[in-house]
């Protein structure tokens, strides 16, 4: 940012923008985990909480269909009814089981993709949605890119292993992805859905399904989750869980004992962090420029999950862009500046600032009722 102001608002006391009383918990010792890779993120501010090798390239199996979900649910088409192709049905690995030439609805595709990990659904739900599975890749690739999803590529909708190393992924970008997914209403319905039954055309019976997430049965805290494995990428899961005002995600890549894992990662960032509010949506306070205080904003709230040790020794830094010599902003830069939250050199988020000038003074006197009433006797709508 051009000609920030020289830092003069520079370590803010903490006081003013923390609550007074802050709960406090007990340092928890470290947790392990058996995958390759994995990650506990926040799902509210998108902290990284436990970090191991979360930014190594790898082969994401089943959890790909999140993204063939999100997208799904975002193209508008979840009431439409889908005329299954051959092509779907011929998808190898695991299946619902669709019959070329039937129909179904959009919406319970995705519930059989999410539930039972469907590679026919997976393809289905692609051809309804891209116009062809390609095309479906297009849009997956270019959400991913929308997302900061930096180290992922995507060649197929369901996960499986092609010959060559082009269908890839990161822990973090999965997170990143699930954080984004888990703020739609109708994907978080799906992804914690224990049980659904559809219709069948032509027969009298329903299909019937149970979420292969074991999480769901076995953690009381257990928000949602999809399951993946390939012979290549091995055991791959994405799991929520909400506890208190802590939502967490966990997601581990080439993981033999993922259950235990994210039940572990998952204990222990609740009984480690505590939710905390840094700054209330609203007007800042305690701010000692002339030029500033008083139109100094957020525009939304600041919390992050804190240990006691951070706590105690938060501060919060200002960057602000210098005021213009006249002391007047008529069109002021959008946001302002920044206010960043620290715990020693580390820095833990950041939220843009936003200045809000004080609305014009309405005319009052002789002259302006004059000419209201000289306008409206000529029968002109006046907006003082």
């Amino acid at each position: 940012m051009k000609r920030f102001w020289k830092r003069a608002m520079i370590m803010i006391l903490v006081l003013f923008l923390l609550y007074p009383a802050l709960p406090m918990k007990k340092a928890s010792a470290k947790v392990s985990v058996s995958a390759e890779s994995a990650i506990l993120m926040d799902q509210t501010s998108g902290r990284v909480l436990f970090r191991k090798d979360i930014h190594k390239k790898m082969r994401i199996a089943s959890i790909t269909k999140v993204m063939t979900a999100i997208l799904a649910i975002e193209s508008g088409k979840m009431d439409e009814t889908v005329k299954i192709s051959s092509n779907a049905v011929g998808t190898e690995g695991s299946s619902i089981y669709l019959k070329k030439g039937e129909r179904i609805k959009l919406k319970d595709l995705v519930y059989g993709l999410m539930l039972r990990s469907g590679n026919d659904a997976a393809v289905a739900i692609a051809e309804k949605v891209g116009g062809s599975a390609d095309g479906f890749v297009y849009l997956m690739n270019k959400k991913a890119h929308e997302l900061g999803m930096l180290d992922t590529h995507f060649s197929n909708p369901h996960g499986l292993d092609g010959k060559n190393f082009t269908h890839y992924s990161t822990a973090y970008d999965m997170a990143l992805l699930t954080k984004y997914a888990m703020k739609n209403e109708q994907f978080r319905k799906i992804f914690k859905t224990k049980f659904h039954s559809v219709p069948q055309e032509g027969e009298d019976w329903p299909r019937s399904w149970k979420n292969k997430n074991k999480l769901l049965f076995r953690y009381d805290y257990s928000t949602g989750g999809k399951t993946g494995f390939t012979k290549l990428a091995r055991r791959t899961l994405i799991s929520t869980a909400s506890k208190d005002d802590l939502n967490l995600i966990t997601v581990t890549l080439n993981d033999g004992d993922d259950w235990k894992d994210h039940m572990n990662l998952f204990n222990w960032g609740f009984k480690t962090f505590d939710m905390t509010t840094i700054v209330k949506k609203g007007k800042i306070s305690g701010i000692k420029s002339k030029f500033y205080k008083n139109h100094l904003y957020a525009h939304r709230d600041l919390s992050l999950p804190l240990t006691n040790n951070e706590q105690k020794a938060l501060s919060t830094e200002m960057d602000l862009y210098q005021p213009p010599k006249n002391g007047k902003w008529e069109n002021p830069p959008s946001p302002i500046g920044k206010l960043y939250v620290k715990w020693g050199d580390k820095e833990l988020a950041q939220l843009p600032l936003f200045y809000h000038k004080p609305p014009k003074k309405k005319e009052h006197g002789f002259w302006t009722l004059f000419k209201q009433v000289f306008l409206s006797a000529l029968r002109i709508d006046v907006n003082d």
